[in-house]
């Protein structure tokens, strides 16, 4: 029998593993250059034509290695539009692949950006006392400011973004939008 603590071990491990592995380009897989906005006519059209090609029932005489390969294969399919339909999955993606993204709970929101949304933190503690119909608006309006200016600020990286000439610090400006992004919808959901 494992002690009490090996379950804890083995999570710890499989998910060190985890990380580990290769990750799905789905850009290549979708025959897209790598990039935050995509041209989403040309991924629909793609996922379609993948879908009839991997459908499962169109390979069932197949043997069964064969069978398990189009069922891997749809499913990547699946997850591969999944992922770059979404336009916070398709730039977590980017920066994956770029390696410029760290595992989860390890990357920091930049500290002059927690301060700036001071103001927000304390308007939601205060919601979370007394639900007022104008702090709450404020709350929101708030927020909306912070990521119109947000997106301002890396719009220019963002809709020209050349993989093969992006640079370090463009990257690093992608993952600051990136994790201020989501911060700023983690708060959103808390109105």
């Amino acid at each position: 029998m494992l002690p009490p603590a090996a379950p804890a071990k083995c999570s710890l491990w499989l998910r060190y593993v985890i990380n580990r592995l290769p990750l799905t380009n789905y850009f290549h897989l979708f025959h897209l250059p790598p990039a935050p906005t995509i041209d989403e006519a040309a991924l629909k059209r793609i996922f379609y034509a993948n879908s009839k090609r991997f459908h499962p029932d169109f390979h069932t005489l197949e043997d069964a290695t064969t069978q398990q390969e189009v069922l891997e294969e749809s499913t990547q399919n699946n997850q591969g539009y999944k992922v770059l339909a979404d336009e916070d999955l398709r730039l977590r993606h980017l920066l994956e692949l770029k390696d410029v993204l760290g595992a989860e709970g390890t990357n920091q929101v930049p500290q002059d950006f927690l301060m700036e949304i001071m103001e927000v933190n304390e308007a939601l503690m205060e919601l979370e006392f007394e639900d007022d119909p104008m702090t709450r608006l404020k709350v929101t309006g708030l927020i909306d400011q912070l990521e119109a200016d947000l997106r301002s600020e890396v719009a220019e990286v963002y809709d020209t973004y050349d993989d093969a000439s992006a640079t370090p610090d463009q990257l690093e400006l992608l993952k600051d939008y990136y994790l201020k992004r989501r911060y700023l919808l983690r708060l959103r959901e808390k109105i």
